[in-house]
């Protein structure tokens, strides 16, 4: 064979001039990287996955560009015991994050001045006029608290409440959760007390225990966690709040690039550690299967000059990598090293028959040369069937790790022979394969019926089981549950804010808008339906009567009045003489237990307490009252309000310049799981074809993961068939490679279906790799078979195979301990694709050839 010889002559060229190649071979790896070292980058933005002429990729860059306040979120999450507390925190984390170097924009959604005069009108109509009636009831309570916001005109308040009891003209049973709040606010390091609690009853937690800063960060994509200074801006302003300082408040951190930053981080936690073990393990596999530290140091040089040529040709002709295609170098080392182990095992045989080294290398170019061609280009044309997708990110992987399949052949055929040539192994005493091998084998062909009979069941059950491989599109899933922003997003699941479930359309008017709004309210997995008019109150009408009333009822009592004298101890001591003088006799007409009992209680004690400790007190009960006051003073003075009347920092987001309106719309908890989410999106895009957001581009980009991976595979499949034919020349030896290749697949999805396991955005990763290192075993053994090498298990290829496996599940078995859990699934299925491949290379492939006779001829030849 023409390629026979040229691959003979140019191991043979490489050994008489050991010495050039090997130094020109060193000063291309020392080239490459610098190349690599200057252009070679990484980018960690994700948008650069897929191709921007996808259909849902251009919406999402239209909503992007239209909106861009949505984009690149961090989400400060502040809960604290009380409302006023969180408030507090949230104000000030956003005053102190207003002029960061490292962040763009600073918003509260939850804090417009709107809300605060219009909020009354969003109750609905029977819960606003409880809320306003109880508010009526406590006038007097109310009058004493705006004529002195102290602990003083709390007392005289509560003085008034027992001569109510006394004279029997008052009911406390409506204001027992209300006495109960200050008998609690009266112990010793009470924490402040809560009026908007206290004022709004249990109206005041429909606002919900989180308030939210919505920051928009710098972001540098050429650091592993692009929004990281911006995050620890968030970190060290949130830890100079007062509420934080003392444990009252909380800050916490989420939203897109929270989640990213954190991803990042754990998929890079622990690998400098995995790394080295991995090299230690791959070192010993290598001492294992050459036996020699002088065919071991070749092999790792040839390995090093073929990635560092492969990465200065990554810069060259990609220049920055995404965060799928820099998985090049782990595929290269992978599938890279077989060639070198195969070559150099062969060697070994070639030694013990022919003690020359040069006779030895010839033999071995003449007999592993071909396998290794044939090899590396069905392998290069799997990766390279990736190239054309619309995954940008595996089609960027595809044409490096391709290119660098045919790198590693040239390496090998080149610099490798040269390596050895210099480095002089010694001779071999024995013989290379495995001892028990050929034993092993004969009892596989005594049994060979049933063999094929039983793997030909398990392919069949691997077949019927395969349409229930279970791809989960939620990328939620790929990442590490134990992160902060992880554990806040689950706590926010339903909030419109942080919900990653929602969908977001675009009308060209507001009526066209609300029309698409109602039909879309009822859909079956539809929670929530949000537009422009959802920020207008509805029934305005008949709900600003009913607040018109309790202004001009508490307009007095609520009237601003010159500050208070300042409250001494000695005021408060006279304060809580003369409400014990009202409250005590009132008890003995209350049941036992009664909270007003407990006041009293405290009060008698506070009466002989230290002057500090009226002081505290005081504070902690009247803190926040000021404020409460302030926005009860607002709510009352609620106005008629439309759609022009919604501030434009809230209509903008909901209003283009041009008229076009934007409508959210939020799932239920059913849509929460990967069918239901299929189905909430195919609900929306009946009826809006040309919905985003959220939930769109999962369902999309899953859709365009599995159709790339699907038609990468049929290529790669027909590609490989096509390379075997050149090379084998007959269909029932292609027959022969791709039986095993096609088995191996199916002992894929069987165990992954018997151990539970699904493909994600992470693990579906693996199957390119399963192609080409399967495709490589089987291409050995069937040359070697049709050369008339008889025996597989024996042999030194099954050496070659076996330690080739070792050294690439090594590698990936890393990855299978990593504490990100999409790269941990990767690695589990590249370990198990890993061993249904030896499992059909050294006993089904055994079994199938030890029954058939090989071509006579030169077709024979290897």
């Amino acid at each position: 064979m023409n390629a026979e010889r040229v691959l003979v002559a140019t191991a043979a060229y490489a050994r008489r001039h050991a010495r050039l190649v090997f130094a020109l071979g060193l000063i291309l790896a020392l080239a490459s990287g610098a190349i690599a070292a200057r252009r070679l980058g990484v980018t960690t933005d994700t948008d650069r996955l897929f191709a921007a002429s996808l259909p849902w990729r251009q919406r999402e860059i239209a909503f992007e560009r239209d909106f861009p306040q949505f984009q690149n979120l961090l989400v400060a999450v502040i809960d604290a015991a009380e409302p006023e507390e969180a408030d507090a925190t949230a104000a000030g984390l956003a005053a102190a994050l207003g002029h960061t170097a490292s962040i763009q924009t600073v918003q509260r959604p939850d804090a417009s001045p709107y809300f605060a005069r219009e909020g009354l009108l969003f109750l609905d109509q029977k819960a606003l006029g409880a809320l306003l009636d109880q508010t009526i009831d406590a006038q007097p309570f109310i009058g004493q608290l705006a004529a002195d916001p102290s602990a003083r005109g709390l007392f005289a308040a509560l003085a008034l409440l027992g001569m109510g009891v006394t004279q029997g003209q008052a009911d406390l049973t409506p204001y027992l959760p209300e006495l109960r709040q200050f008998d609690a606010a009266l112990a010793p390091n009470a924490p402040p007390l809560s009026w908007e609690s206290l004022l709004a009853g249990g109206l005041a937690q429909q606002a919900g225990r989180y308030r939210f800063v919505l920051v928009q960060p710098k972001l540098d994509f050429s650091a592993l966690q692009p929004g990281g200074a911006a995050t620890a801006a968030i970190r060290a302003a949130a830890a100079g709040l007062p509420f934080v300082r003392a444990g009252a408040a909380h800050v916490r951190i989420t939203g897109a690039v929270a989640l990213a930053d954190e991803e990042f981080a754990s998929a890079a936690k622990g690998v400098l550690a995995g790394t080295l073990a991995s090299l230690v393990l791959i070192t010993l596999w290598l001492v294992l299967a050459v036996r020699s530290w002088r065919l071991i140091v070749p092999m790792l040089l040839t390995l090093f000059l073929g990635l560092a040529l492969t990465s200065g040709f990554a810069a060259l002709a990609v220049g920055t990598l995404n965060l799928v295609s820099v998985a090049f170098a782990l595929l290269f080392v992978g599938i890279a090293v077989d060639f070198a182990i195969q070559f150099s095992v062969r060697f070994r045989e070639a030694r013990l028959i022919l003690p020359a080294p040069g006779m030895a290398l010839g033999e071995t170019a003449r007999r592993a040369g071909g396998q290794i061609l044939v090899a590396a280009a069905a392998t290069a044309a799997g990766f390279y069937a990736f190239v054309p997708t619309a995954f940008d990110g595996v089609a960027e992987l595809g044409l490096i790790a391709g290119s660098g399949m045919l790198i590693a052949f040239l390496c090998t055929m080149t610099f490798l022979p040269a390596a050895i040539a210099l480095f002089a192994p010694p001779g071999e005493a024995a013989e290379v394969g495995f001892r028990h091998g050929r034993a092993i084998e004969a009892a596989l062909l005594r049994r060979r019926g049933a063999v094929l009979l039983g793997f030909a069941a398990l392919a069949l059950l691997g077949l019927l089981l395969l349409p229930g491989l279970r791809f989960d599109s939620d990328p939620l899933h790929t990442k590490n549950p134990h992160t902060e922003a992880m554990r806040t997003l689950r706590d926010l699941m339903d909030d419109p804010l942080t919900n990653p479930y929602s969908i977001d359309i675009l009308r060209p008017s507001m009526a066209a808008a609300q029309a698409l709004a109602a039909r879309l309210a009822s859909l079956p997995l539809v929670a929530q339906v949000l537009t422009l008019d959802s920020f207008v109150p509805q029934d305005q009408a008949a709900k600003l009567a009913l607040v018109a009333d309790a202004a001009n009822i508490l307009q007095a009592t609520l009237a601003p009045r010159p500050p208070a004298a300042p409250v001494s101890a000695a005021d408060l001591r006279l304060a809580i003489g003369a409400a014990l003088a009202q409250i005590e006799p009132a008890l003995p007409k209350l049941p036992p237990g009664h909270p007003l009992a407990a006041i009293a209680a405290d009060l008698r004690a506070l009466r002989t307490a230290p002057d500090a400790r009226l002081l505290a007190m005081n504070a902690a009960l009247t803190q926040f009252l000021p404020l409460a006051l302030d926005r009860l003073r607002t709510a009352l003075t609620a106005q008629p309000v439309g759609r022009a009347d919604v501030p434009p920092e809230i209509a903008r987001d909901w209003l283009l310049p041009d008229g076009a309106a934007r409508i959210q719309v939020l799932s239920k908890p059913a849509a929460r799981d990967s069918a239901g989410l299929h189905a909430f999106v195919a609900e929306v895009s009946a009826l809006a074809p040309d919905a985003g957001g959220s939930a769109v581009t999962i369902v999309a980009t899953a859709g365009t993961i599995i159709g790339a991976f699907r038609a990468a595979a049929m290529a790669a499949i027909v590609a490989i068939a096509v390379i075997l034919f050149l090379a084998l020349r007959r269909p029932r030896d292609v027959a022969l490679v791709m039986a095993p290749l096609l088995l191996s697949a199916l002992l894929t999805v069987l165990a992954a279906r018997i151990l539970g396991m699904s493909l994600n955005f992470a693990n579906i990763i693996a199957l390119p790799l399963l192609l080409g290192v399967g495709v490589s075993f089987n291409i050995y053994f069937v040359m070697n078979w049709r050369a008339g090498r008889r025996g597989c298990l024996g042999s030194a290829t099954a050496r070659a195979v076996v330690f080739s496996a070792l050294t690439t599940g090594t590698a990936f078995g890393s990855l299978a301990l990593s504490y990100h859990p999409g790269t941990a699934s990767m690695g589990v299925l590249l370990l198990l694709s890993l061993g249904c491949t030896l499992l059909a290379s050294l006993v089904f492939m055994p079994a199938l050839l030890g029954g058939l006779t090989p071509p006579p001829g030169p077709r024979g030849a290897p």
